[in-house]
């Protein structure tokens, strides 16, 4: 077993954020080895994320991010539990990289809860429409069009969409690892993305 020393709890903590406490612990129960360590922690703050997620966030910034060129610019309100946190270079940084996730891939709806029902069976219409002329069974055509509907989900809500500095993750995963991360519940609240000429409602 390898020492759990003062000095590798600290580096547990500046990886993971997550508090002294559980850093010592979780290195004992890894039997000192760091990166399974992390993986530890990992798990017990996925797992408890779902419940902070619950929590009242009434916190937070207001950031603002202009595409190179000054072509798209967006802003975006991020809730956080604390004010602490929302000062945190760590809490900063999350929100710059979700301002830049809606002005690369403009995202329609914050969730899937938010896509109108009608425009979804329009959709579902559309799309069996295409495969009339195919001689796939019915069951066949409805699974065809539910995934094309999850790709069209990918495209068009922000949860939904890959992160655009790590498409292996959603923006969902993404939001649930820094709710782990910080111990906070966290909330993109709203946003609006302008893009030059475009004209309004």
């Amino acid at each position: 077993m390898s020492t759990i020393t003062a000095e590798k709890v600290k580096q547990l903590r500046d990886k993971t954020g997550a508090g002294m406490m559980d850093c010592k612990a979780a290195l004992q129960e890894a039997n000192g080895d760091f990166e399974e360590a992390v993986s530890v922690l990992r798990k017990k703050g996925i797992a408890t994320a779902a419940k902070k997620a619950g929590r009242a966030a009434g916190e937070g910034v207001i950031t603002s991010y202009i595409h190179t060129g000054g072509k798209i610019g967006v802003l975006v309100e991020i809730n956080c539990e604390t004010d602490f946190v929302a000062r945190t270079p760590e809490f900063q940084a999350m929100a710059h990289d979700i301002a830049v996730q809606i002005a690369a891939m403009n995202p329609q709806w914050k969730s899937r809860e938010e896509v109108p029902a009608d425009l979804l069976n329009k959709e579902r219409e559309i799309l069996l429409a295409q495969l009339a002329d195919t001689n796939k069974p019915d069951k066949v055509k409805q699974q065809i069009v539910e995934g094309r509907l999850e790709k069209w989900y990918t495209e068009n809500v922000f949860t939904d969409q890959p992160f655009v500095h790590d498409e292996s993750k959603k923006m969902s995963q993404y939001i649930t690892e820094h709710i782990a991360k910080f111990g906070e519940n966290i909330v993109v609240r709203r946003y609006v993305r302008y893009k030059l000429g475009e004209t309004g409602d």
